[in-house]
Formats: C-alpha cells, sequence, structure tokens
C-alpha cells in the first residue's frame, strides 16, 4: 500500500504529496473554469498511462539485457462531448531504441508495456490507442 495526501488550496488546486516527499499541483483545466497552469487531474490519468507503460518495458528490456534509455513517448488526451465529462480515449505514440532490432524481444517488450498495471486498472470504456515507434 502507497500513501498520498492531498490539499486542496483553492481556486480549484490541489497540492499531492507522496510519501516519498515529493509533491504536484494539479489545476483544472482552462475547459472546465480552471487556469490550465499545471496538470489536470484526467491528465495525470493519461500521464500514468505512458509513465507506467514505459516503466514496465524498461524493466523486461533489462531483464533481456537490451538497453532502453532515451524511450520517449507522446501523450494525446481525448475528453467526451457529452456529459458525464470524462476521458474516452489515450493515445499514446513510444518512440522506442534503434537497438531493438529483433521481432521476438520487440514483441515482448510491447506486450509488457500493453499489459502495465494502469493499462489493466483503466475502465474498458476508455480506448487505449497505442503506437510503437521504431527508427
Amino acid at each position: 500500500m502507497s500513501k498520498m495526501q492531498i490539499i486542496y488550496t483553492g481556486e480549484l488546486r490541489n497540492k499531492a504529496t507522496h510519501y516519498s516527499g515529493a509533491e504536484l499541483i494539479t489545476d483544472a483545466p482552462v475547459d472546465n473554469h480552471g487556469k490550465g497552469e499545471s496538470f489536470s487531474p484526467t491528465d495525470l490519468l493519461c500521464t500514468s498511462l505512458g509513465t507506467c507503460m514505459i516503466t514496465i518495458m524498461g524493466i523486461r528490456a533489462a531483464k533481456l539485457g537490451l538497453a532502453y534509455e532515451g524511450v520517449k513517448a507522446e501523450v494525446l488526451k481525448y475528453m467526451s462531448i457529452d456529459l458525464p465529462r470524462r476521458v474516452v480515449k489515450v493515445k499514446i505514440r513510444i518512440n522506442m531504441p534503434a537497438n531493438l532490432k529483433d521481432a521476438a524481444e520487440r514483441a515482448e517488450i510491447e506486450k509488457a508495456g500493453l499489459e502495465c498495471p494502469v493499462a489493466l486498472s483503466l475502465h474498458p470504456d476508455i480506448e487505449q490507442d497505442v503506437e510503437f515507434i521504431y527508427p
């Protein structure tokens, strides 16, 4: 179990503190009465998916003895146009390292990412559109 603390600081902002002491601020997006000056809660949801995928893929790459540094991802969040307001799709483009040339290793690492804890925790109505891009 992990414990985090969240304090509402006003003006639709929260300060979240991780048990390690690390802090982050969330802000409501401009299109939902906020200032959009930091990650919104739904931004964090989508960012969590991308970072979880890359982390789990890094674990698998390390087990295979493969270099994995420098992997980058672009995360796009799509919100519903109807009510209730919700994330309906997360599109993630992951730029993979050039050294991953073996098809079996690529498949194993990609599968690990697609089965990361966050991906498996999201509601099935949220579309997860993931693209792995190799040089």
